[in-house]
């Protein structure tokens, strides 16, 4: 890479901030640093924290990680006022995600007023769904409105595409399991299926998340038990899923410690319900040649793999591969590419290495 651009990468979870410093340009991503910091004590501290780790080294620009941009943002943006209104709007969808993601922009432009800092989406590779699976069963005005099928984890998924290159099969199922979930159906490297919808909350049962769920559980809960919608919010994102099934955790380390009734349920109806969205994910391709396993689960616990794989015996042989979500990675390749267009169209010089002396 003659021309390269040093991005520090931001990816923010519940309670840690993954970073990581590469040199990126001309498509390429060289990992110079990464580590991960507490967000507890508060974005200074985590600066701080990350100033350390990378040894005086200064970024040329920020990439941040996106959950949700909405139905207007997809590709790598670089953000300014404009970009901002729209993700704040985009907050309605991700309510979870989207104000903890402002602040940290808000955060990191008053640490380093002085970089340009790119948006990248977890939609974007889902930006071209077909209509098949974009569009939801509800009234069609409702479509204006921006309610679609989104779908997530696309920045994994296009980092698995990435790893793949020249061995990339025509029908690909990529399973990215983690706390959070889903599975994606990839035809000729393009997104035409995947199990989260509207928000991050569908799909799979997660670690907290309920997943799909009969929408008369939710209506019951607000006709019979009075709930409103910030207590049915924390009920299906933060007390359901494995951690709502075993009593215990949601952590899939503790659940297989325990070694109760309940905490193999919880990890025999996660199990299953991956399995069961790879069967529509291979509907949709009309079989698979290759499944990736990826995510923290995915690529660290074996049992849950063989109990998926088991559960697909039926399908006859498919491949498997275990490969690692390179998060980090496409966002400084999409933070790279936004910013190279940027400078071009400004008649700035192309991106170079900032120099750090």
């Amino acid at each position: 890479m003659s021309e390269r651009l040093t991005v520090l990468t931001l990816n923010e979870g519940s309670s840690s901030l993954k970073f990581g410093l590469y040199a990126a340009g001309s498509g390429a991503a060289a990992l110079l640093a990464e580590g991960a910091v507490d967000t507890s004590p508060g974005h200074d501290e985590s600066f701080d924290r990350i100033e350390a780790a990378l040894g005086g080294v200064r970024p040329g620009a920020i990439g941040h990680r996106i959950v949700h941009g909405g139905p207007d943002l997809f590709e790598p943006a670089l953000i300014d006022a404009a970009v901002i209104a729209k993700l704040e709007a985009a907050t309605d969808f991700a309510p979870l995600h989207g104000p903890a993601a402002l602040a940290l922009i808000r955060a990191a432009a008053e640490r380093y007023p002085e970089l340009p800092q790119v948006a990248c989406f977890d939609t974007g590779f889902h930006a071209h769904l077909p209509d098949v699976a974009a569009v939801l069963p509800i009234p069609k005005a409702l479509r204006s409105a921006g309610i679609r099928r989104y779908g997530f984890h696309g920045l994994s998924c296009q980092s698995i595409v990435h790893q793949l290159g020249s061995a990339l099969p025509d029908r690909l199922i990529i399973a990215h399991l983690g706390s959070g979930a889903s599975v994606t159906a990839v035809r000729a490297g393009r997104s035409v299926d995947t199990s989260m919808g509207l928000t991050p909350s569908g799909g799979v049962v997660m670690a907290t998340r309920a997943g799909d769920l009969d929408p008369g559980v939710l209506l019951y809960l607000m006709r019979v038990r009075g709930m409103d919608a910030g207590a049915i919010e924390a009920l299906v994102d933060g007390q359901s899923g494995m951690l709502g099934i075993s009593g215990r955790s949601g952590d899939l380390r503790r659940l297989h410690a325990a070694g109760d009734a309940d905490a193999a349920l919880a990890i025999a109806i996660f199990c299953r319900s991956v399995a069961k969205q790879i069967a529509a994910m291979m509907a949709a391709l009309g079989g698979a040649d290759l499944i990736v396993f990826t995510g923290g689960i995915g690529e660290h616990d074996g049992a849950v793999r063989d109990a998926i794989r088991a559960d697909l015996a039926w399908a006859g042989p498919v491949a498997t591969q275990v490969l690692p979500s390179r998060e980090g990675e496409q966002i400084a390749r999409g933070a790279a590419a936004a910013l190279g267009v940027f400078m071009v169209h400004k008649g700035w010089p192309m991106l170079r290495e900032p120099d750090n002396d």
